[in-house]
C-alpha cells in the first residue's frame, strides 16, 4: 500500500491530494513503470475518504498518462512518466517563513516613489469598481483596443490639459501597463543596436537598462539643481530621442526652467528627434502649483510618459503615453504585440474616479500628509546629523536627497547598514552612469512611512554611521 497523507484542514480538494502526491511520485521513479497500484476501494478505505475521491483522482492521472487501466488486470504506472528530477533546494517551513516575514517587517525602508499604500481610497474605488463591473456593457469582458478605453483617453485628455498643461487629442493617448511598459514601447518603436539616447546623469537605472537592452548607447548630460545642463548638449549628435524628468528630476530633484526647456527643444529640432519625457510624481509639489509640462511646448517633438502608481497605487499597473500624430499607429501596433490591451475594468474604473474629481481630491489631501513626512525627514535628519548633512531636492514628490559630508555610499556599506540596523537607503551613485559624483548622496523616499517610522529610520541611520 502506497502511503499517502491527507489533510482536511487544507484548502487544496482531496482529489488534488491523492492526484498530486501519487503524481510526484511517479515523475521522481518512487512508483516504477508497471508497478500496480492499490484498487480504488481499498486505497479509500485506508485513507478514510470516499471511494469516488480516488476514483477522480485516478482518472486525472489516467487523462494525464501517469498510468494505464489494463482491463481485468488493474491500474498500473505507465512507461515513461519517469523524468529525472534536479536536486530540490530546501523548502522552508512555515515557521521560517513566517520569521523571514517578521524580519521583513522590521526594516525600515526608504524606498522612493512608493504612495502611501494604507491610505489608497479603498472605499470609493471599490464603490466605483464595483458599479463598474455590474453596470458594465457585455462588450467590456471582450477584448478592447490597444490603446485603451476610449472613455479614459478623452477623460484623461482634459484631466492632463487643465492639470499639467499638456496639448493632446485623445487618440494620441495609449495607456499601458504602468510607465515601465511604456518607456519598452518607446524602446521598441524608437531605437535599434547601434543607436544613441541622450539621457540625464543621474537617472533612474531600470529606464537605463531598458534602452540599452535594445543595443543603444547612452550620452550623459550632467543635472544639477536646475535639471539636465543644456550647455552640455553636444551639436553635432543625432540621437533618437533625448530623455529628460524636467518637472522633477529623478532622483536629484531639481525643476528645469523654460531658458533650458527652450534649448533643448530647440536643440531636437536641430536634430530632427523626440524628447521622452518623463512625468512620474510632479502633482506633489509643496510650494505652489505643478510645474507645467514640457510637452506643452511642442506637442509634436515631444513624447510624454505618465504613471498612476506613484498617485495611487503600483497595483493598478495603470500609465500612459502621449506621442506625436506621427508614432500613433505604429506605436498600437507595438502594444499589440505586447498585451492586446490593458485591463478594461480598471480603466474604466479611473476614468470614473478622474471624472468625478476624486483623483483631485486625493491629490489634495496627500499632498498635506506627505509634506508633513517630507518636513518630518528634514527635522530628524538635521538634528541627526547637523551640519554635515545637505539636504535638497524635496520641493516636489515622495523623496528627497541626503548629501554627507566625508562619506562614501557604496554597495557593500548599503548592505551592512541594511543587515545590522534594519534600515534600508538607496545610494544615488547607483543611478549614476559617469561613476565617482555622487557618493555621498542618498535618496530618502518617505511616501509609505509614518512619522515615527521616519524618526526611527533616522535614528538607525544615526547609529550606523556614527
Amino acid at each position: 500500500m502506497i502511503w499517502l497523507e491527507i489533510d482536511r484542514t487544507m484548502d487544496i480538494p482531496l482529489i488534488r491530494q491523492v492526484y498530486e502526491q501519487i503524481r510526484i511520485r511517479i515523475l521522481d521513479g518512487e512508483l516504477m513503470a508497471g508497478e500496480k497500484l492499490p484498487p480504488t476501494r481499498e486505497l479509500a478505505s485506508h485513507l478514510g475518504i470516499s471511494r469516488n475521491v480516488v476514483i477522480e483522482a485516478y482518472e486525472q492521472l489516467l487523462a494525464e498518462g501517469y498510468i494505464e487501466a489494463r482491463q481485468g488486470s488493474g491500474t498500473y504506472v505507465a512507461e515513461g512518466a519517469f523524468l529525472n528530477q534536479q536536486k530540490k533546494k530546501d523548502v522552508l517551513s512555515f515557521v521560517e517563513i513566517h520569521q523571514s516575514e517578521e524580519n521583513a517587517n522590521d526594516v525600515i525602508d526608504f524606498r522612493s516613489g512608493i504612495p502611501a499604500l494604507n491610505l489608497f481610497p479603498r472605499n470609493t474605488w471599490g464603490k466605483i469598481a464595483k458599479e463598474v463591473c455590474l453596470n458594465a456593457a457585455n462588450s467590456v469582458f471582450g477584448y478592447g483596443y490597444p490603446e485603451g478605453r476610449a472613455e479614459l483617453r478623452y477623460i484623461l485628455s482634459q484631466y492632463l490639459k487643465r492639470m499639467r498643461g499638456v496639448d493632446c487629442h485623445p487618440d494620441q493617448i495609449v495607456i499601458t501597463s504602468g510607465a515601465t511598459q511604456g518607456f519598452t514601447l518607446i524602446a521598441n518603436l524608437l531605437l535599434s543596436a547601434g543607436d544613441e539616447v541622450i539621457i540625464e546623469d543621474p537617472i533612474t537605472f531600470e529606464i537605463q537598462r531598458i534602452f540599452t537592452s535594445k543595443g543603444a548607447s547612452l550620452y550623459p548630460i550632467p543635472v544639477d539643481e536646475q535639471g539636465m545642463q543644456t550647455d552640455f548638449l553636444p551639436q553635432k549628435k543625432k540621437p533618437k530621442f533625448i530623455f529628460v524628468t524636467p518637472s522633477h528630476q529623478f532622483p536629484l530633484g531639481g525643476t528645469l526652467p523654460i531658458q533650458r526647456r527652450i534649448e533643448l527643444i530647440q536643440f531636437a529640432r536641430n536634430a530632427d528627434c523626440f524628447i521622452v519625457e518623463d512625468d512620474y510624481d510632479s502633482e506633489f509639489r509643496y510650494q505652489g502649483a505643478p510645474i507645467s509640462s514640457l510637452q506643452g511646448l511642442d506637442p509634436d517633438r515631444v513624447i510624454y510618459v505618465g504613471t498612476f502608481s506613484k498617485i495611487l497605487s503600483p497595483a493598478l499597473r495603470l500609465g500612459y503615453l502621449i506621442l506625436p500624430p506621427s508614432l500613433i499607429k505604429q506605436s498600437k501596433d507595438l502594444k499589440w504585440y505586447m498585451d492586446l490591451h490593458a485591463p478594461s475594468l480598471e480603466q474604466l474604473t479611473i476614468a470614473r474616479f478622474i471624472e468625478e474629481k476624486h483623483l483631485e481630491r486625493h491629490i489634495q489631501k496627500m499632498k498635506k500628509i506627505y509634506d508633513g513626512r517630507r518636513k518630518q525627514v528634514r527635522k530628524c535628519l538635521t538634528e541627526a546629523f547637523g551640519e554635515t548633512v545637505h539636504i535638497s531636492g524635496d520641493s516636489t514628490g515622495l523623496h528627497l536627497i541626503a548629501e554627507f559630508k566625508n562619506r562614501q555610499f557604496t554597495d557593500q556599506t548599503v548592505a551592512k547598514i541594511m543587515k545590522e540596523h534594519k534600515v534600508k537607503i538607496y545610494p544615488v551613485e547607483h543611478h549614476a552612469i559617469q561613476k565617482g559624483v555622487h557618493q555621498n548622496k542618498v535618496i530618502l523616499g518617505y511616501g509609505n512611512l509614518s512619522t515615527e517610522e521616519i524618526q526611527e529610520g533616522i535614528d538607525r541611520l544615526k547609529q550606523a554611521l556614527v
